[in-house]
């Protein structure tokens, strides 16, 4: 027995027999104590045999070469040293890769960071990962490293059975824990290579091609990852063992990740299906509207519905919260708010004091802004009320200005809810903008600088964007909210509703 120190003996004879046979990484698994050495609390060591997670591995795999005869150490004790050394820094490489993939927060930045860390623990350059759950609910999608969309492209052309990840994911689900990979050390020299599959490595430049499945028990198939070599090469054992126990984690990463991604999407379904599917046409007036919903789900809205007499009906509001009962409310008070309105439509304050009595005999401990408009387009002419919502913006050639309306509580917030409505006569070609606070509050400015940001947004639309509201709402929208913005993953929805009087 060999002493290193008081917490880590390790067999010498055992473990060069087992490293032999499944590589350094299985043979201290197997030896190790249950406690942790305390070499994996100090700084990282040289890495003797591990893997630089920061450097890019070489484009293929070469055979290591025999040292040098004068760096030959005689004696057991400086091999396990070079093994345990080799160890420490392989586990310590999987802690930072594993450590970087926890970091991401999207799908498409995991799959990302997966093609990365596996193309340097296998020593490629470049990759592909195809997302496909077993369970067929979606989503699916194709990501690729080192690949143009046009490469991707050429490679989905390639008959599905002659892909590595099309053995992997028509073929029936392994046992448990189990890692099915498929090495293709040399394709051009695969006697039934597809012509068509040859034809593309030959034209992206690759030869070889190293494949995992993406799974977990819970879930299922996920996808599968694939790597590509611009040479005839294959990934040694050790370098097989750390992707598969890599590979093991980011399964269990990207099926929480799916789940999160298909509630999100499901959220901004039901969003969506719960608000208008399309606008209606009046005469005199045309009509645009945008809406953005973050991750979780919220509560803003809009209508537009035709009322008697050749009149038009507007509304924007916004319920506290957020999530799947902030999106339920917020379809019960729309739909309350569209039989109000065709009751009493031309009374823009009766329409909003019944919506509050309702919301208050329901739902005492939700509140909610609104804004309804009562639009005439044959005299030009809008009567509104609001409550607790921000003004709307009148859009013109030779004006652009706030609307002036009443200071009110939002809905919900007081025991009687009442304010003046507000008249507003329109010019032939002028547009009323109305919008939620999220378009305010997505830029992160103080509201004073935010209103500023949306008056100035809609003073330069171009002259010829005025005539088309959806242009105007959607040149509005990039430029009070630049950079993506609009579409980042935020708590607050976007609601934009822009009525032209012809």
């Amino acid at each position: 027995m060999l002493d290193i120190s008081s917490r880590v003996r390790v067999h010498v004879e055992t473990l060069l027999a087992a490293q032999n046979d499944m590589g350094v990484c299985d043979a201290f698994e197997q030896n190790a104590p249950v406690g942790k050495p305390d070499a994996m609390n100090a700084p990282h060591p040289p890495k003797v045999a591990g893997i630089d997670s920061t450097v890019p591995a070489p484009a293929h795999t070469v055979a290591p070469s025999s040292p040098a005869p004068s760096a030959v150490t005689t004696g057991p004790g400086a091999l396990l040293q070079d093994r345990l050394a080799g160890w420490v820094s392989d586990l310590t490489t999987l802690h930072e890769l594993t450590e970087r993939l926890a970091r991401t927060g999207t799908l498409a930045d995991a799959l990302q960071e997966l093609l990365r860390a596996g193309a340097a623990l296998v020593g490629a350059r470049r990759g592909l990962v195809v997302l496909e759950p077993a369970d067929s609910l979606g989503p699916r999608s194709t990501i690729g490293l080192g690949l143009a969309q046009a490469d991707l492209g050429h490679i989905e052309t390639v008959p599905r059975g002659s892909m590595p990840y099309g053995d992997l994911l028509d073929a029936p689900v392994g046992p448990p824990g189990g890692v099915r990979e498929i090495v293709r050390p040399d394709l051009f020299a695969e006697d039934g290579l597809d012509p068509r599959h040859r034809e593309v490595a030959h034209r992206l430049g690759y030869a070889a091609s190293y494949a995992l499945p993406l799974s977990t028990d819970a879930a299922g198939r996920l996808g599968a990852a694939v790597w590509l070599y611009d040479e005839p090469a294959e990934p040694v054992e050790r370098q097989r063992h750390l992707v598969g126990l890599y590979a093991r984690y980011a399964g269990e990463h990207l099926a929480r990740l799916l789940e999160v991604e298909r509630t999100r999407v499901c959220m901004a379904t039901i969003s969506e299906e719960l608000l208008p599917s399309r606008l209606p046409r009046v005469s005199g007036v045309q009509l645009a509207a945008r809406h953005r919903t973050g991750p979780r789900g919220g509560g803003d809205w809009y209508d537009a519905l035709p009322l008697p007499d050749a009149a038009l009906g507007v509304a924007v509001g916004s319920v506290t919260g957020s999530g799947p009962s902030a999106v339920a409310a917020m379809g019960r008070l729309r739909a309350s708010l569209r039989a109000y309105a065709v009751m009493e439509g031309e009374d823009p304050v009766a329409v909003l004091s019944d919506l509050e009595l309702l919301l208050r005999l329901t739902e005492p401990a939700r509140s909610a802004t609104a804004l309804f408009a009562y639009v005439e387009p044959a005299l030009h002419k809008v009567t509104l009320a609001g409550a607790g919502h921000s003004p709307p913006l009148l859009i013109g050639e030779r004006r652009t200005e706030f609307v002036e309306t009443s200071v009110s509580a939002p809905l919900g917030m007081l025991a009687c809810w009442e304010a003046p409505s507000v008249e507003v006569q329109a010019e032939p070609g002028e547009t009323v903008l109305l919008y939620t606070d999220g378009l305010l509050q997505r830029t992160d400015d103080p509201m004073d600088r935010a209103f500023a940001r949306l008056h100035a947004a809609a003073a330069g639309v171009p002259r010829a964007k005025r005539r088309d509201p959806d242009a105007l709402v959607d040149h509005v929208l990039r430029t009070v909210l630049p950079d993506g913005l609009d579409s980042a993953d935020s708590e607050e929805d976007v609601v934009l509703l822009a009525a032209r009087f012809e």
